[in-house]
């Protein structure tokens, strides 16, 4: 329809050059007098449509991107009790900054025209060249592959051209933008990919038995009945070496029972599963949580429905080891420990993994933290800093001078 309506627009031009030389709008000129209102009304909620759809759309978009790591975490809003229906102030509050900005750059919406063409046909170039590329994943024919592109590609080709002349007119402010948002995906993946690379593990089964023997340590005051860690280690015999010297080093922390909780994002949108594992009977217990990409880690809320779980198979007793406590059936106290990692001023690093790397630690800080993204309970959460560690090639000798 859309195509259509084009097509008939420029045969109008042809046909009325010189009403369309004396600025008529060819959209409502093609109306007939007597649906010239009704025309203008059915513009109008076609226009509240796309402006909902838009809304919506971003914040779609955007929660994809946070669960794909993308994007900084931000706050979400679920108004109803429809999974799909979600609200994220921040996107919200930039889509009216950006309105606003929009309006006092163009002032009319006919000097929008470049802009918003431009973005149309990126956009549906866009959708065409991932439509190839899901239909090579699928091992579809090359030959309908090729059939498929060649039409797309031809009629959207012959839009981008026609609105790429028009970059200088306003199409500039759609690349700007694209470019903007591009670069903050790119920081984000690439930042965390050169973060992901410094941080070490070590096998958890060499210290097993260092953690039993710090549990029954009574010379050491207990920290908390059970200490709760998350961990992105993937393996489960793997464990952060920022987390053992977090136990054993950092005001070594005595607890009957030690938690991991690893969050595992999937390709699959709506999975909800979870599995626990056993490294230490009655002392270290991992539980991984396997979330679809669209499942809002609500890891507080997963976690507790995880120990009712265990309490009610007898395979984790909640009630509380002082005796005081016990003899009343008081639950056990628990307390979350958050590795929050940062970088040094002075790294040596290549200058682009330098700058991905510095600039994913300013986004970061941005958007919500693990704690409130996992929404754990912040007053049980305890937060330690600890820089992350980079290998320096540069080594500055010293030298020692006798007295």
């Amino acid at each position: 329809m859309l195509l259509l309506n084009y097509l008939g627009q420029g045969a109008w031009v042809l046909t009325h050059s010189a009403e369309a030389l004396s600025g008529s709008n060819p959209f409502y000129s093609l109306m007939p007098v007597w649906f010239l209102t009704f025309g203008i009304g059915i513009a109008t909620f076609a226009a509240v449509i796309a402006s909902q759809a838009l809304i919506s759309g971003s914040f779609t978009l955007i929660s994809e991107a946070i669960s794909l790591n993308f994007w900084p975490k931000l706050k979400m809003k679920y108004p109803s009790k429809v999974k799909g229906q979600m609200y994220i102030p921040m996107v919200n509050r930039w889509l009216f900054i950006s309105c606003i900005l929009v309006i006092f750059l163009f002032k009319s919406s006919a000097k929008m025209e470049a802009a918003y063409g431009l973005s149309i046909t990126i956009t549906m170039l866009m959708t065409t060249i991932l439509m190839v590329q899901y239909l090579s994943m699928r091992r579809v024919k090359l030959f309908y592959i090729i059939g498929f592109a060649s039409v797309f590609f031809l009629v959207e080709g012959s839009f981008f051209i026609a609105n790429a002349v028009k970059f200088f007119h306003g199409g500039w402010f759609t690349v700007l933008i694209a470019s903007f948002l591009s670069a903050i995906m790119i920081i984000m993946f690439r930042g965390r990919q050169v973060r992901n690379r410094f941080i070490t593990y070590n096998k958890i089964a060499q210290y097993l038995l260092i953690f039993n023997n710090l549990s029954l340590d009574q010379t050491i005051p207990k920290y908390a009945e059970n200490l709760v860690y998350t961990t992105h280690a993937d393996n489960k015999t793997d464990i952060e070496s920022k987390l053992i010297q977090s136990i054993l080093n950092r005001q070594p922390k005595r607890a009957d029972r030690y938690w991991f909780l690893h969050v595992d994002i999937l390709d699959h949108p709506y999975t909800l599963d979870y599995k626990v594992t056993v490294l230490e009977p009655g002392k270290i217990i991992r539980i991984d949580f396997y979330l679809g990409f669209k499942v809002q880690p609500r890891i507080n809320e997963y976690f507790k429905q995880v120990l009712e779980h265990l309490s009610t198979t007898g395979q984790f007793d909640a009630i509380s080891t002082h005796p005081s406590l016990k003899k009343y059936n008081i639950k056990s106290d628990f307390r979350f420990v958050q590795i929050d990692r940062r970088i040094v001023r002075h790294v040596d690093l290549p200058f682009w993994d330098k700058l991905c790397l510095t600039g994913y630690f300013f986004i970061r800080r941005i958007g919500l933290s693990d704690v409130n993204a996992y929404e754990l309970d912040a007053s049980l959460v305890t937060i330690e800093l600890i820089p992350l560690s980079i290998p320096n090639s540069s080594v500055i000798p010293l030298i020692h001078k006798r007295s």
